[in-house]
């Protein structure tokens, strides 16, 4: 909607996350996955406050070709007792070519004083001039007035009289900063709703998430008249970060009808969520709103019941529409409905079947009474529905026997070696493989020994590797459970293996890991 704004801010206030660190080529990539979400505006960064932001300006002019999106600069409005003409970093915003430029300005008396260390006249002059200096020069002005709504709920004349400075030298869009993420949505909705009262221009709200209320306070800005919201993907920021734009953007297109992005955008949201995951190599949340992969997962059974009847039961929305699907988790709260529910995600019709549904429950539950899980292995939970319905267990070797030797002494670290012997393709086979630990150990043997027969195993790579003390009132005589995550180059997968030895844990779930890889790779077992 081009009179309602989507503003992503994911490229310079979701850098500044603890632990993420973009390089130039990465917001380049982040700003196209951005531009394909249909966000209406993307903010590239800070030019002038840092070589790698000037520097993405300057590669964005020639490198980026965005469809939907409008690049915008950020930065701050002129220092006190200077000219906007005159400020280096105001003509940096100039000279990096964005179209639009965003300007942080005080709304706050408290931090005019004690931070900028100037008069609150000189602050309004500064809004003024600045604003007026770069809508001469061609630039769309949108301001962030940072810490708004604290400093409305102190006294509201001051932040108010910043906004009508801002829109009466020419700035478009005045963004309301809870910057501190302290808000509640009443709070937010009673300042908005009174400031709409005495301004007529495009009012957005900018909402941090200290205090877990980050996307409920852009809502509410929004009902109270806001047409401008800033975020950031996956909700990246300072602190606790910033309002997900992502569930932003699907609470306004779902729940209120409000087409601000191209539906065909919106059903690519966990796709290109996940694929920003990937560059930022922060993991994706599995409890994410809309686009984790535990947003539409079941696990009671009383829901899988009712599910069968109709998806809507049970759930908020159709996940197709963010690009998601439902699923069923199997465990221990798992009924015969469950079970019916996950075979046929996995392509097996158990519904005719009550015996062959009703053996399967007993067997998962049988099993999770002894420590093992299957609601986080669902590759695991496969191979055991396929050998209840097939009657055998799928069987790519026979293992004769594996053994670890770990060597380590004063001032060198531990190695370990593992021995691996069995039977595959029609030939015995003894393999030795090194590791920095015996699981590792283990993964290269076990390839070393099937890689003539299974050449398919070289494009596995695990990726995880978790461990979990069942029972740790016995000690280190306690029963332990490994999940292991394996992937390739289009999908991942997760196997459970549960032993009073953890290297025995380990050989169960890598056993299943590489079974499950060839099944799905349709390869056939070799005896």
């Amino acid at each position: 909607m081009t009179d309602f704004h989507v503003y992503d801010t994911t490229l310079r206030d979701g850098a500044q996350q603890e632990g993420l660190n973009l390089s130039v080529p990465d917001k380049l990539a982040i700003a196209g996955y951005l531009d394909q979400l249909g966000f209406g505006f993307v903010e590239g960064g800070w030019p002038g406050a840092n070589p790698k932001d000037t520097e993405f300006f300057r590669r964005a002019a020639t490198e980026l070709r965005l469809q939907h999106a409008v690049l915008a600069a950020f930065g701050s409005t002129r220092r006190a007792g200077t000219e906007a003409a005159q400020d280096p970093q105001v003509l940096a915003l100039v000279e990096s070519g964005a179209p639009v430029v965003t300007l942080v300005a005080k709304s706050s008396p408290r931090h005019v004083v004690e931070a900028l260390h100037t008069t609150l006249e000189e602050n309004l002059a500064m809004v003024r001039d600045t604003v007026s200096f770069l809508v001469a020069q061609g630039r769309r002005v949108f301001v962030d007035a940072e810490h708004f709504f604290d400093s409305y709920v102190q006294d509201p004349a001051y932040p108010v009289q910043v906004v009508q400075e801002a829109f009466a030298a020419g700035a478009e869009v005045v963004a309301l900063c809870d910057t501190n993420g302290g808000m509640l949505p009443p709070q937010v909705f009673r300042a908005v709703t009174e400031l709409r009262a005495v301004t007529d221009g495009i009012l957005g709200a900018h909402c941090h998430n200290d205090t877990g209320c980050a996307v409920a306070n852009t809502l509410a800005a929004v009902d109270a008249g806001a047409t401008h919201v800033q975020g950031t993907v996956n909700g990246y920021g300072e602190r606790t970060g910033n309002a997900d734009l992502v569930t932003v953007v699907a609470n306004l297109q779902l729940k209120q009808g409000r087409e601000v992005v191209d539906p065909a955008a919106l059903a690519q949201a966990l796709h290109l969520s996940h694929a920003v995951s990937e560059v930022t190599n922060i993991p994706p949340v599995g409890r994410q709103p809309y686009v984790g992969a535990s947003a539409f997962a079941h696990k009671a059974g009383l829901h899988a019941s009712a599910l069968k009847v109709h998806p809507d039961l049970y759930q908020h929305t159709d996940p197709a529409l963010v690009g998601n699907s439902m699923r069923t988790l199997v465990s221990d709260m798992a009924g015969r409905a469950s079970i019916e529910l996950k075979a046929t995600e996995l392509g097996y019709d158990l519904t005719h079947d009550r015996e062959l549904a009703a053996r399967t429950v007993k067997r998962v539950k049988d099993l999770e009474q002894d420590g093992w899980t299957f609601d986080a292995a669902d590759a695991s939970f496969e191979l055991l529905l396929r050998e209840e319905v097939t009657g055998e267990p799928l069987q790519y070797f026979a293992t004769e026997s594996w053994r670890i030797i770990t060597d380590s002494g004063d001032g060198r670290e531990a190695l370990s070696e593992a021995t691996v012997k069995l039977r595959a393709a029609g030939r015995r086979v003894v393999a030795t493989g090194e590791g920095n630990g015996p699981v590792n150990a283990l993964d290269h043997a076990l390839r070393e020994a099937l890689a003539d027969a299974y050449p398919e195993l070289a494009g596995f790579e695990l990726t995880d590797f978790r461990v979990r003390i069942l029972d740790a009132s016995h000690g280190t005589d306690a029963t332990t459970r490994v999940l292991i995550e394996t992937s390739d180059e289009s999908s991942s997968w997760q196997t459970v293996g549960v032993a009073p030895n953890i290297v025995h844990a380990s050989w169960t779930a890598l056993v299943d890991s590489f079974s499950y890889g060839l099944l799905k790779r349709g390869v056939q077992p070799r005896p």
